[in-house]
């Protein structure tokens, strides 16, 4: 979202693991847990009763962490552009990026979210908002991007 939180919709039921799943997003993108709205099954992206699991898998967890890694790695390209620098040159901490080595400038996700949004100039090749998927089947398989 344009003020740096962030909606966290999935395709499956309740399992009772939001404030557990909140918290791994957040992690991710160095934003307090209280900040990610967690949806379950959202019948306007899915549709009716399409859940797909029965009961609380870890697969989710570990889901939610590689597509808010995605949003992170997007926000780097991004907040590298608004410091001048490469993604490279970039240190991660709590929420913003910082020039390495003691270089001049940080600039945090929320900032990044806005510029994102705000229909200024991106870097190019850098479409406008901030968002990731992944999806993942049973079974060990590996997860797969969906476009």
């Amino acid at each position: 979202h344009p003020t740096g939180k962030a909606v966290l919709s999935l395709s499956e039921s309740s399992q009772g693991q939001e404030a557990m799943l909140a918290q791994t997003a957040a992690d991710e993108l160095g934003i307090p847990r209280e900040d990610v709205k967690v949806v379950h099954e959202d019948a306007d992206r899915f549709g009716e009763d399409n859940s797909f699991n029965s009961g609380p898998s870890g697969a989710v967890a570990e889901n939610v962490a590689i597509a808010a890694r995605k949003l992170r790695e997007k926000a780097e390209l991004i907040a590298a552009w608004m410091l001048e620098t490469s993604p490279a040159a970039l240190q991660w901490y709590n929420g913003h990026w910082s020039v390495a080595g003691g270089g001049e400038g940080s600039v945090k996700i929320q900032a990044v979210a806005l510029r994102a949004f705000g229909g200024d100039s991106l870097p190019d090749g850098v479409e406008g908002s901030l968002d990731a998927q992944t999806t993942y089947r049973v079974e060990g398989a590996q997860p797969a991007a969906q476009a």
